[in-house]
């Protein structure tokens, strides 16, 4: 299998958040010319949080983004969780360090288990969705659009950060954060926050 391939490097603002449910707000910041981190940067600015997980979602390269997840659900839900929930969020895990069909596979049935309800689902779903085939091996492969991985991990960023609606937004604030460190190379793949 070929590993998922990082996103482009180089596309504006406006090219990467075309397949996103924005808010009017968000919309009415963005310009042309802009770069991924000034609309970030505008974003957490007002703070539109819910539009700048989407947007960090989608434009961290795929692994990348995959961890960021599972890092936001290990902060954002108590444990102890549900055994289909650690499955699917150690399937993910398992999947960004060694990302083989078989382990992102591996990901289509944890998400099922968990739940695609759930942020540990919505998590191995993302994996699941990162490239490859959708169709079983033995069929014609049937790959998924581009921007199923981000459009989820936005998903598991809203349900991680919304179990205490007191905390939301501080959770919210702290996925965002820890997301710009991953885009920066503080925080690598694989490595947990410090």
């Amino acid at each position: 299998m070929t590993p998922p391939q990082p996103r482009p490097a180089g596309r504006t603002a406006a090219e990467v958040v075309k397949p996103l449910p924005l808010s009017e707000p968000a919309l009415a910041l963005l310009t042309p010319e802009m770069t991924v981190r000034q609309y970030l940067d505008a974003l957490i600015a007002v703070p539109l949080r819910v539009d700048a997980l989407r947007v960090l979602a989608l434009a961290l390269p795929k692994p990348e983004a995959v961890w960021w997840g599972a890092l936001c659900v290990h902060l954002g839900l108590a444990k102890p969780w549900k055994p289909s929930a650690e499955q699917a969020v150690e399937s993910a895990e398992k999947w960004v360090t060694t990302p083989t069909d078989e382990h992102r596979r591996a990901c289509a049935l944890a998400a099922e288990a968990a739940g695609w309800d759930t942020a540990a689902g919505c998590l191995a779903g993302s994996a699941w969705l990162s490239g490859g085939s959708l169709s079983p091996p033995k069929l014609p492969p049937v790959t998924p659009r581009d921007d199923l991985t981000g459009q989820t991990l936005a998903g598991v960023m809203l349900l991680a950060s919304v179990t205490d609606p007191k905390t939301a937004n501080e959770k919210q604030d702290q996925f965002i954060a820890l997301g710009l460190q991953i885009a920066g190379g503080q925080v690598k793949k694989g490595e947990k926050a410090g």
